[in-house]
């Protein structure tokens, strides 16, 4: 393709992080003044229509995305170009046959399902957002497309896109609409209106690219013919629907989760409103853990069509050398982040969540049981790309499950003991992901021909990481004893000066254990220039 540049997975891996960066940062500006604008009630409304979206979202894209991905790249390897718009075509109407229907829903049904949800006055958020059911499945057959290509620029740039739209446009609609009618729900389903636009500008902005990129598509070796429609639907399939499944399953599990631990406070004699305030704390603590494990995500996106290709062509070198490479980046960003928030949970949660007394002594347990869920969750991410890239993607589901059931079963028998009440759900969230680690090691150890060195190479990032938190907990104390946490700018100087510390000191452990190599920089966007920096 003339105008696709093929990427590196640690450049494409880059892309995508930088972009999850700035999306998050964006996240943050849009929430809080949201809040301030529309109120308790209207983000209750906003929260409902988007949890609605959610699911649909989820039934739609999870897995198709990742299966275009897999199949254009081992097309695109063979110089197979019929098949490369054979893959994409079925991938669209197998899109639109779900985004169209469940756009038709959240429009049409908005006040059966505001209903439903019995928030009646949340139908004009759902309604707004139902037009996104449909532009996230056009966006996400236009994202499967790059990736597969091995370019994650337009996945990137959509992205940031898509946010941006949504902070400027979504918070201008609700305070206008907030300003002319004085309507919480309206207000609502302006902020709402935001996502929908985003999305809308998105598939515009990708569409764009994608006319250019079709266009240039060169014939490629005549002799090659695609797969008829219904091969290609059904290999599509084969790949999505289990990660789809997993998707959902996981879902379940958190819905079922939530259930088993509120029933059990609920009957350990914890009071509705004591309960309610403990799911909060925790609520809080898992935002936080959810921050570091979304770069983890980039790394498996951008990783398994590079995997597909050079499985596609043999070369099994090439694939061990990804798989190692992605496994020393994934334990490079994990490993301190689990060990620096293990350190600074409580100064980290008396800042974010503004936690005192009791709840920051409940919020501190929370946050360092949390942080070990770390390491073991990105360890999951990473090897359930690994496994679906090589064609194994129902094992991952099997092993979800089973970690599923360990989670469900830990946290209905320690959160029924009230001296450790809610206490014992982060601790039954390390051992599920301690559990479905095990598995995916094993099954990957199993069916795969030359597995790569997971444990290994994560060896010296641990080792780094360890001296880090040792640096981090040396600087924490001593400030302590001279700040503490009754005020802004002592939970400042505690949360922020440890980090720092902590930043330099993983950085120079990095170099001189050489936890990087130097083929992993040169995988990166100028390569040759980091390498030579870092003396590797």
């Amino acid at each position: 393709m003339a105008e696709q540049k093929k990427q590196s997975f640690l450049h494409g891996a880059a892309l995508l992080a930088a972009a999850t960066a700035i999306v998050k940062v964006i996240g943050a500006f849009y929430k809080i003044p949201l809040n301030a604008i529309i109120g308790t009630k209207g983000f209750a409304y906003f929260n409902t229509a988007y949890n609605i979206y959610t699911v649909l979202l989820l039934i739609s894209t999870a897995g198709l995305p990742v299966a275009m991905s897999r199949m254009i790249s081992a097309a695109n390897s063979l110089g197979n170009t019929k098949q490369v718009k054979r893959i994409y075509k079925t991938a669209q109407v197998i899109f639109l046959s779900m985004g169209i229907p469940f756009a038709i829903l959240m429009t049409c049904f908005a006040k059966p399902l505001a209903v439903f949800q019995e928030q009646p006055d949340a139908w004009a958020a759902i309604a707004c957002l139902g037009p996104s059911a449909f532009l996230m499945c056009l966006v996400a057959a236009f994202r499967g497309f790059f990736q597969g290509h091995r370019n994650m620029m337009p996945t990137s740039v959509s992205q940031v896109l898509e946010a941006a739209c949504k902070l400027v446009l979504g918070l201008a609609a609700a305070w206008a609409i907030k300003s002319m009618t004085a309507q919480i729900p309206l207000a609502a389903g302006g902020a709402i209106l935001g996502v929908t636009i985003g999305c809308g500008a998105s598939a515009l902005y990708l569409f764009w690219l994608f006319r250019k990129a079709y266009k240039s598509l060169e014939e490629g070796d005549p002799t090659q013919s695609p797969d008829s429609y219904t091969k290609t639907a059904r290999d599509l399939l084969a790949i999505a629907v289990p990660i789809t499944i997993g998707s959902a399953g996981l879902q379940l599990i958190t819905l079922l989760e939530i259930k088993v631990y509120m029933g059990q406070l609920l009957s350990t004699g914890f009071t509705q409103d004591a309960a309610d305030t403990m799911k909060g704390i925790y609520d809080m603590s898992l935002t936080i853990f959810n921050m570091p494990c979304a770069f983890i995500t980039p790394i498996t996106v951008s990783a398994i069509p590079s995997i597909t290709a050079a499985l596609t062509l043999g070369e099994h070198k090439q694939v061990k050398a990804t798989e190692e490479s992605a496994s020393r980046i994934m334990a490079l960003i994990s490993m301190p982040c689990a060990l620096g928030l293990f350190v600074v949970a409580r100064p980290v949660m008396a800042l974010l969540g503004g936690y005192t007394g009791s709840e920051l002594d409940l919020s501190e347990t929370l946050m360092r049981v949390l942080s070990l869920c770390i390491v073991f969750n990105s360890f999951v991410l990473l090897t359930n790309g690994i496994m679906q890239a090589h064609g194994h993607a129902n094992l991952p589901v099997v092993n979800m499950f089973v970690g599923g059931a360990v989670k469900l079963s830990v946290c209905w028998l320690l959160t029924g003991n009230p001296d450790i009440a809610i206490r014992g759900v982060p601790v039954a969230s390390v051992a599920c992901f301690l559990t479905i680690a095990t598995l995916n090691l094993f099954a990957m150890n199993r069916c795969i021909a030359e597995p790569p060195h997971m444990l290994r190479n994560m060896a010296r990032p641990f080792l780094s990481g360890i001296i880090m938190a040792a640096a981090v907990f040396a600087v924490y104390f001593g400030l302590s004893q001279v700040f503490t946490l009754d005020s802004t700018l002592g939970k400042l100087i505690l949360v922020g000066a440890p980090i720092l510390a902590g930043v330099v000191v993983y950085f120079g452990c990095v170099i001189k254990l050489k936890a990087i190599t130097r083929e992993d920089c040169l995988l990166l966007p100028k390569g040759e220039k980091i390498a030579k920096l870092l003396h590797l």
